[in-house]
């Protein structure tokens, strides 16, 4: 694994060789095997979102515990590179299809520190993330077909690498449309321990305090 770039100083960060290209291939035979033997149908996809330009593929690791799994053990990890202790917040997977863009956009608070990581590209062409150099001060609901005139840094990733960034704090997306057949990624999200944003742990899903088992 290696790290380039400095991360608190611009934002943001390439990962090469976050996990082994086996590995993410073999998430996305896991999820398929779990789903059944017919063809995941990518152009019948139903979750459209104002940040795409049309509905993709996406799973969601509460609904998927084995990408839940993947998020927690990521966490130390991603906790010693940004150098902080970090919560999981939430994850999900997203098959994204030739000719799909993301708009540019900044997160929600769940995402103070975040990862997009790529499991697989169909043809092998990288489909670079692109990330804003300014820094926003707090989440905004501003969603844009291009950076304008703000300048931006596109990130190349092969299979297995994946970008750290301050999802909150810089605008991104994929505004290149997708060179392949298909691209499946995982967008994984933490907060800081005794950060603003430690009330978003978990996303809200799982409550703090003992966990209580009674026996008999």
């Amino acid at each position: 694994m290696e790290v380039v770039g400095n991360y608190h100083q611009d934002g943001y960060a390439l990962i090469r060789g976050l996990i082994a290209p086996e590995v993410g291939q073999a998430l996305l035979k896991s999820l398929k095997r779990d789903m059944g033997e017919a063809p995941i149908p990518l152009s019948r996809a139903e979750n459209k979102i104002n940040l795409l330009n049309r509905a993709a593929f996406e799973v969601a690791g509460q609904l998927y515990p084995p990408l839940m799994f993947f998020l927690w053990g990521l966490t130390p990890t991603i906790s010693r590179i940004v150098g902080r202790d970090l919560l999981p917040t939430y994850d999900y997977l997203r098959v994204y299809r030739e000719g799909d863009v993301c708009k540019v956009h900044s997160d929600r608070p769940s995402c103070e520190h975040s990862v997009s990581l790529t499991l697989d590209y169909s043809d092998g062409a990288a489909w670079d993330l692109e990330l804003g150099k300014e820094h926003l001060p707090a989440p905004s609901a501003k969603v844009d077909e291009t950076f304008g005139d703000q300048p931006y840094t596109a990130l190349s990733m092969q299979v297995g690498d994946a970008v750290l960034y301050k999802g909150v704090n810089h605008r991104h997306g994929r505004t290149t449309p997708n060179p392949n057949a298909w691209s499946a990624h995982l967008f994984l999200h933490w907060v800081e321990r005794d950060g603003q944003y430690a009330d978003h742990a978990f996303d809200r899903q799982i409550g703090g305090g003992p966990v209580n088992f009674s026996f008999s």
